[in-house]
């Protein structure tokens, strides 16, 4: 059988992504693609840069990115159609100190980032990817992305013959023995790169320079450039369509690239049938969600409540502006919080409410949670099923046990902090948070059909809707 086009896209989408930077990236390759126009947050929007029926986008810190369409319509104090998702998994990162060296090899130091399910990262063939600080000769520092795409790294188990007890119970110190191994030092000191290349480069005092040799290669430029990174460990073992009907997707970083790659299709989709449109409709990925979103480019920053801000300050589509623009615009906007959801798992069923049993391929989960973990509410979710069933898009609701923790999402947040109508969604998957996940290739096609319907009919399905 087949996959759909839109799971293959999203194996390209999500091979090319190790670290939030390359997904930013790649999301921006899709937008260009569709005409989107670049702005930056620094300059002045006000000189007419921003039109009815314009297509726009920015990016923060190159891990988040927003991107708008303008409705033809569209006038100050109108409402905003929004999707938001993340761009960042659970990862390993390199250590700003990362050299180590024991028992004759070399290793590299890593922290945790989120909350990942470590011991998978064990007995992979591991790379790193993200952003390295390039000096210049006319003084100048570039913002570079880097992805060394052979394995270089890895985290080999004990041998069962050492520990017994690794048969039923596997346990690990996550300081001392989740260190990748980088090279022998037999080898090192043999090939010369041991010993930096230039005794000033500081990155080859805090880090092995053999590591240092192998970015500055990939980057074509000479060690001493190098001058910081921020680098995140991945798996080399490429996303692949699996299981006995191609209905699998086995990959990293489904939670969240999966939601963010539906969410930017679905913009791009529709970003060129505005002409009824009042409102702006507009993705936003954040990083940081997995560490709490707390950061100058996460959902808890300032990104998307200023950016709000300044559109509706601008006369577009009108020639004046209330002084309560921002606030009555608010009120008639909708968010939609895009984070993957639980699919129910055949060897641990009891784990799940009897009455929520996610599965794959039966649609896009509403999240719900009475506690708010999730912010879906009774009007929230109206409008999505009535969505949906115009348009007949399968979706599925969810709550965890009573007697089971809930993760929370970027939506409870956003909801508070702007008063927003939200509902949290995502596609089913397990595994979430492994090395490797779970998802079903039909759920992504459904998401983005969802997301369509979103954007193209939410201000008119509105309109009928009254909640004070």
């Amino acid at each position: 059988m087949t996959p759909p086009k839109e799971a293959l896209e999203f194996l390209d989408f999500v091979n090319a992504s190790p670290s939030p930077f390359h997904a930013t990236h790649e999301a921006v390759k899709l937008l260009k693609q569709a005409g989107f126009k670049e702005l930056k947050e620094r300059d002045n929007w006000n000189e007419g840069k921003i039109k009815n029926g314009g297509k726009y986008y920015f990016t923060r810190n190159g891990s988040s990115v927003v991107a708008f369409a303008v409705g033809e319509k569209y006038k100050s104090g109108n409402g905003f159609s929004i999707i938001g998702a993340h761009t960042d998994s659970p990862c390993l990162k390199v250590k700003p100190v990362s050299k180590k060296e024991k028992a004759g090899y070399l290793e590299v130091g890593v922290q945790l980032y989120g909350g990942g399910i470590w011991h998978t990262w064990f007995d992979r063939d591991l790379s790193v990817a993200g952003r390295v600080l390039i000096a210049h000769e006319d003084g100048t520092f570039k913002h570079t992305l880097v992805k060394v795409d052979r394995p270089i790294l890895r985290i080999p188990t004990l041998a069962i013959h050492l520990d017994r007890g690794a048969a039923t119970e596997f346990k690990f110190n996550s300081e001392a023995q989740l260190t990748p191994i980088l090279a022998t030092a037999t080898k090192s000191a043999l090939n010369g790169t041991d010993k930096p290349s230039d005794e000033n480069a500081e990155s080859e005092k805090n880090h092995h320079p053999v590591l240092i040799k192998v970015l500055a290669g990939e980057l074509n430029v000479k060690p001493a450039q190098i001058r910081d990174f921020e680098l995140a460990l991945y798996d080399t073992q490429p996303s692949a369509i699996g299981g006995a009907f191609n209905e699998f997707i086995y990959s990293p970083r489904l939670d969240n690239l999966e939601m963010s790659f539906c969410s930017i299709k679905a913009l791009v989709n529709t970003a060129d049938q505005l002409a009824d449109e009042p409102n702006i409709r507009l993705v936003t990925l954040f990083d940081n969600e997995e560490i709490g979103s707390t950061t100058a480019h996460g959902a808890n920053s300032n990104l998307l409540p200023s950016t709000l801000k300044r559109l509706t300050a601008m006369k577009i589509g009108s020639d004046n502006v209330s002084a309560t623009a921002f606030e009555e615009s608010l009120h008639k906007s909708y968010l939609i919080s895009a984070d993957m959801a639980h699919a129910i798992h055949p060897n641990y069923s009891e784990k799940h409410e009897d009455n929520h049993q996610v599965a794959m391929h039966k649609g896009t989960v509403i999240k719900i949670n009475a506690n708010q973990r999730y912010a879906t509410t009774a009007v929230t979710t109206v409008v999505l099923k009535e969505l949906a069933k115009t348009h007949n898009i399968p979706v599925q609701e969810f709550v965890v046990r009573n007697d089971s923790p809930c993760g929370s999402t970027i939506g409870p947040m956003l909801s508070a902090k702007l008063g927003l109508r939200t509902v949290d969604v995502g596609n089913p998957q397990l595994s979430m948070h492994s090395i490797r996940e779970v998802g079903g290739t039909e759920d992504i096609p459904n998401a983005i059909k969802l997301f369509d319907a979103f954007f193209l009919k939410f201000a008119e399905l509105d309109a009928k809707i009254t909640v004070d």
